[in-house]
């Protein structure tokens, strides 16, 4: 059984209409966790990883890329852009500042064997699989 409050409107839809109106009130702001910056893809496969990172407005050489064991450090930071001392922020979603992201990866890789490249803000970096690491394929011996 649903309860009605005062109005008439279940206990349910007065909390729904609340939301709406809180979510008006606030333009939109929700108290949802911001999304992780940069985002990444990783891919794996039997010869090693390949990560993407999205890093829109960061200059490559603001970017530090480095591994200890199995883990991928991505370092860096995006600026503010300066648009003058007369100019008020109407709206600001995009993040600025430090970033770091540290990814443990399933293996070890060859690190005289990475290979970074950027294009279009997406930072590509290929981490090819330490040979020890490597699955090997054993034959079957016939007796």
């Amino acid at each position: 059984m649903l309860r009605r409050t005062t109005n008439g409107h279940s206990v349910w839809q007065e909390m729904e209409r609340m939301r709406r109106e809180l979510d008006r009130m606030s333009d939109g702001f929700t108290l949802r966790r911001a999304p992780t910056f940069p985002a990444l893809n990783v891919w794996t496969n039997s010869e090693g990883a390949l990560v993407t990172a999205e890093v829109p407005g960061v200059e490559p050489d603001a970017i530090d890329i480095s591994i200890v064991d199995k883990s991928l450090m991505l370092s860096g930071s995006r600026q503010l852009d300066d648009l003058g001392e007369d100019t008020k922020m109407h709206r600001q979603e995009r993040g600025y500042g430090e970033f770091n992201r540290t990814l443990t990866l399933p293996f070890h890789v060859e690190t005289d064997q990475i290979e970074a490249t950027f294009k279009n803000g997406v930072l590509t970096i290929t981490l090819p699989r330490a040979e020890a690491e490597k699955p090997k394929k054993i034959a079957v011996q016939t007796a």
